[in-house]
């Protein structure tokens, strides 16, 4: 009898052994919590940019003799335009709160901008005394002493604040203003006749390095992983480079002198590589 009981237990426990795992498969499981990733704008980055530029220097230009200080000629005013493609860098921070985000950047470019004039010292009358080339025969006769005028803007670079808003959570429209600073060179070759009606030259030069102003606006979106890509456009005022280059040769001695206002407009698409992955939100 009492085999038989334990015959009964030990089958009964068998049987509850073998069926709880097909009892247990039949039970819902619970599906873990999504993973969202949540893209955000509060990181550091560096990146790459390329474009064009509308640079413009208008510019002024009086021929003097150079020992008197007479002017020999009326000023001079030119418009030249220092078209030209730019490519550089830059590395910015940004900081999002909400749907605004703050943040300050630095670039720094490469500039092919540049452009050119001449300038013609000419006596229209008698009210600027000494005539610029007061020559009676030879070579020099009716011809007038010149200079060559070559403009160009070699670098440039900007350190800006931005600020922004969301237009959806990856893309952001942002306006930029700060300081700006460029490399400027002027150059040229003032050319004459000298006492003894001989051709007579000088090559002269000029590098300046300019602060100013900039302000902008663009456009910059998430492309793709920590990827963005921006358009953007820039205005600086990069203020004013003056010189006074001479020909002492000549007859009479010549110095010119010269006065050029810059500004320059710039569009440019670029590339940012921000640092930190997105934020992992689960829900």
């Amino acid at each position: 009898m009492k085999a038989s009981a334990l015959n009964f237990l030990a089958m009964a426990a068998f049987s509850a052994i073998a069926v709880s795992p097909a009892l247990a498969a039949d039970l819902p499981v619970k599906a873990p919590p999504p993973v969202v990733e949540v893209w955000t704008w509060d990181k550091w980055y560096v990146g790459l940019n390329g474009g064009y530029s509308w640079g413009r220097s208008d510019t002024s230009g009086t021929f003097y003799n150079n020992n008197t200080g007479a002017q020999l000629s009326p000023t001079q005013n030119t418009t030249l335009h220092l078209d030209g493609g730019v490519f550089g860098g830059q590395i910015g921070k940004n900081w999002q709160n909400g749907k605004w985000v703050f943040g300050i950047e630095a670039d720094g470019q490469w500039s092919g901008e540049k452009g050119s004039a001449l300038f013609t010292c000419v006596t229209p009358n008698a009210a600027f005394g000494t005539l610029c080339n007061p020559i009676t025969g030879g070579p020099g006769l009716g011809v007038s002493p010149t200079t060559t005028f070559n403009q160009e803007i070699e670098w440039f670079a900007t350190f800006r604040g931005r600020v922004g808003g969301l237009v959806t959570p990856t893309a952001l429209l942002y306006v930029t203003g700060g300081l700006a600073v460029a490399g400027i060179n002027t150059s040229g070759v003032i050319s004459g006749f000298n006492a003894i009606q001989a051709p007579t030259s000088v090559a002269w030069g000029n590098d300046s390095t300019n602060w100013g102003w900039v302000i902008g606006a663009g456009l910059e979106a998430r492309l793709g992983g920590n990827w963005t890509g921006k358009i953007e456009g820039l205005y600086m005022d990069l203020g004013s480079v003056s010189g006074a280059p001479v020909l002492a040769t000549s007859n009479p001695p010549l110095r010119f002198g010269y006065t050029s206002d810059i500004t320059d407009v710039v569009v440019r698409a670029g590339v940012n590589y921000h640092f930190g992955g997105p934020v992992v939100a689960k829900y």
